[in-house]
């Protein structure tokens, strides 16, 4: 260790003898739970023709080290577990009945109202530890928990948690999960910035049907040991009193020391791996004997009884139980499933912008380019708001940011509030939600929207999902920047454009600025939205010495300038004449496109109306449907390959909805079907639209 933290025992089960000291209070309520857990399976079973109707998954085998951490999780605690911990809900206090809802998809359900599968919680109680959605992805959820980590210590240091006692993150994963790449990425950004966290890792030697030999070439425990500053114990998972005495001194060390630490506990798998792949399809009667001998039950009523405890005495809790479970399961089978005219809420939480407010060329202002408008208005973010952090790769006082967006600002609010992340684009994104869930406030970069892609399984499973999942408890607010596009010369790799992948993603906003003004007043609105938002900064656009871009280059808005998102500007009109004779069009585009159509334009004097999206998710749709009547004639213009394109869908829906006010087709231009753009400046050129190809499409449009 390299602290001076307290060393830990590495092996708690060598550590322990069998007289334990734990409060035999402790080992009744212990034994209850284990109970309850237990018949609830047993019920399940029972009841299978109606119980697995939903997949699900039940805590048999790993009640003990459940039960052991969810004992030491306190009000001011966050958890994140994984789908086999209904142990820790029991542990904390959730009432069967109320999984038992979640398990039968039923309207009580408190954590998703019967959206999402049983044991993946969302829970924000009081007097219980805080549990932000998380996906059923396998250690996914290892780096939203390590987010929330580093949101409370980064609140801890700006003075906006002072708790009494405080919080601890408990992140639970089956150790299967640990070869995820992203869990080695969490690993890295909890010793890297030593953040509070238990990382209990559950080993019951199976990955639903493959062994831990065929999955791994070490355990978790062993794989732990290349991260230096990770401190790490095994406990007997099975065993309470050892699991309770481990994770113990596992919560006191992250909890005083402000540090991570990983648990490996060994487990023995007693029941199915799901309710939809059962232990009899795979598993030997050698290996189900073999794994029931390390039962946790019988282990616990050993201690029980040498602590004085009677055996009638533990009868009576298994009828008491057995009595309970069959009462809230009969309650929860009766109980109503949901309305379905609710399935459409919460896909988002409501934002407070809602109109444009301040001045947007105020008095005495000077022009400024797009990627200065950006760097104003997160210093004026991060001025009025201590909550507020910037982060992602070279964004740090060194650089500034690959474009200089960051520039000055590391310098100016300290490393511990602008700081460089390593090459995680996965954590950059996903870290977010755990940000989010503790009240921090997270501005992130992705340095080239070509680099995104590690990142999305983050954004679609963890961020665009939680609202809506977790009913509204859990919205994400991250916002989240992407320079897109391509600049001359890029090549391959640093000039994509990915709009319409992120399109396709339910439950995130995405905004496309394409002048200075806009850029600051769009980048407010979406920092404040309570939603991710995707903001796509043209890199062509930053600084206007893309020739033909100067306007994007605008007088600078107030500090107060603020644009709701969801809504278009009308960046050029069509002259009343040509909209009077007929002779006139729109053109539907953002981005780059905005300055083609303008220069394509000029060869149609007053006949061709442009709509700057500004925001693609929310479309502004009545500013669309209202140009489209006007003229009767549009194009929708784009940077992409327009193949399956964001455009050719924007294109039929305004043929499928305003089909009789047209007088023609909607024309559609966009870059060559594709896959990557050529390093070489002419060959680029000939892939991408330009003002010249505009133009013979408006001309088509307008001949039609």
């Amino acid at each position: 260790m390299t602290t001076k933290s307290k060393s830990l025992p590495k092996d708690i089960s060598t550590n322990t003898k069998n007289n334990s000291a734990i409060d035999t209070n402790i080992l009744k309520k212990a034994y209850r739970l284990m109970c309850t857990a237990k018949r609830m399976a047993e019920t399940y079973e029972e009841n299978k023709k109606i119980c697995s109707k939903y997949v699900h998954s039940t805590s048999r085998g790993h009640e003990a080290i459940q039960l052991a951490a969810a004992f030491q999780l306190k009000e001011t605690d966050f958890a994140a577990p994984y789908y086999r911990d209904e142990s820790i809900l029991l542990g904390i206090g959730m009432q069967p009945f109320e999984l038992m809802g979640q398990l039968m998809a039923k309207a009580h359900d408190p954590f998703s109202g019967g959206r999402t599968y049983y044991s993946h919680p969302s829970l924000k109680r009081e007097g219980f530890p805080t549990i932000p959605h998380q996906s059923s992805a396998t250690g996914m959820q290892a780096i939203p928990a390590t987010g929330m980590a580093h949101g409370v210590s980064y609140l801890e240091k700006v003075g906006l948690i002072n708790a009494d006692v405080k919080p601890v993150v408990l992140c639970s994963l089956g150790d299967g999960s640990v070869t995820e790449g992203e869990v080695s990425e969490a690993f890295q950004m909890a010793v890297l910035h030593k953040l509070p966290i238990v990382y209990l890792i559950q080993d019951n030697e199976w990955g639903i049907s493959a062994t831990g030999a065929e999955m791994r070439a070490m355990d978790a425990f062993e794989f732990a040991e290349g991260f230096k500053g990770l401190e790490k114990m095994r406990v007997d998972g099975s065993d309470f009193v050892k699991s309770y005495e481990g994770m113990t001194k596992a919560f006191e060390y992250a909890r005083s020391n402000r540090a991570p630490i990983l648990v490996h506990a060994k487990c023995p798998l007693l029941g199915h791996h799901t309710s939809g792949v059962r232990k009899e399809w795979y598993r030997g009667d050698g290996d189900l004997s073999l794994h029931s001998q390390d039962d946790p039950l019988p282990k616990l009523e050993a201690y029980l009884k040498a602590a004085g405890v009677k055996p009638a005495e533990l009868k009576k809790i298994q009828k008491e139980v057995a009595e309970f479970v069959q009462s809230e399961y009969e309650k929860a089978l009766a109980s109503p499933d949901p309305d379905i005219a609710t399935v459409s809420d919460h896909e988002f939480a409501p934002t407070p912008i809602t109109e444009e407010k301040g001045e947007r060329k105020p008095e005495g202002s000077e022009k400024v380019v797009m990627v200065d408008a950006a760097l104003h208005a997160v210093d004026d973010i991060l001025r009025d708001n201590p909550e507020a952090l910037f982060y992602g790769q070279d964004v740090g006082g060194r650089l500034g940011g690959v474009f200089r967006e960051a520039a000055t600002l590391s310098q100016k609010y300290g490393e511990h509030r602008i700081f460089n992340t390593p090459i995680q684009e996965a954590y950059i994104v996903g870290s977010t939600a755990g940000m989010s869930a503790v009240g921090a406030k997270a501005i992130v970069e992705i340095q080239f929207a070509d680099y995104i892609w590690p990142g999305i399984n983050q954004l679609v499973e963890e961020l665009s999902k939680s609202c809506y999942l977790s009913q509204g408890q859990f919205p994400i607010q991250s916002l989240i920047r992407v320079p897109i596009g391509a600049y001359g010369g890029g090549g391959p790799y640093h000039s994509g454009s990915i709009e319409s992948t992120l399109l396709t993603i339910r439950g995130i906003k995405v905004v496309y600025p394409s002048n200075a003004a806009d850029m600051k007043g769009l980048l407010k609105a979406a920092f404040y939205d309570p939603n991710p938002v995707v903001m796509l900064e043209h890199k062509g656009l930053y600084w206007s010495k893309v020739p033909g871009t100067e306007e994007a280059k605008t007088f600078e808005p107030d500090g107060d300038y603020i644009i709701p998102l969801g809504k278009a500007l009308i960046a050029q009109e069509a002259s009343e004449d040509k909209i009077a004779k007929g002779e006139s069009c729109v053109v539907i585009t953002y981005g780059m496109g905005v300055y083609w159509a303008r220069a394509a334009s000029e060869q149609f004097d007053g006949a061709v109306e442009i709509i700057d999206l500004r925001t693609l998710n929310p479309l502004d749709w009545d500013t669309i449907s209202d140009s489209v009547q006007k003229h009767n004639k549009a194009m929708v213009l784009t940077e992409e390959p327009l193949m399956n394109s964001f455009a050719e869908s924007l294109a039929g829906r305004i043929s499928a909805n305003l089909f009789e006010h047209l007088d023609a087709p909607v024309l559609t231009l966009g870059a060559l079907n594709l896959p990557a753009i050529a390093l070489n400046v002419e060959l680029e050129k000939a892939m991408l639209p330009n003002a010249d190809k505009t133009a013979v499409v408006i001309k088509q449009l307008l001949n039609y």
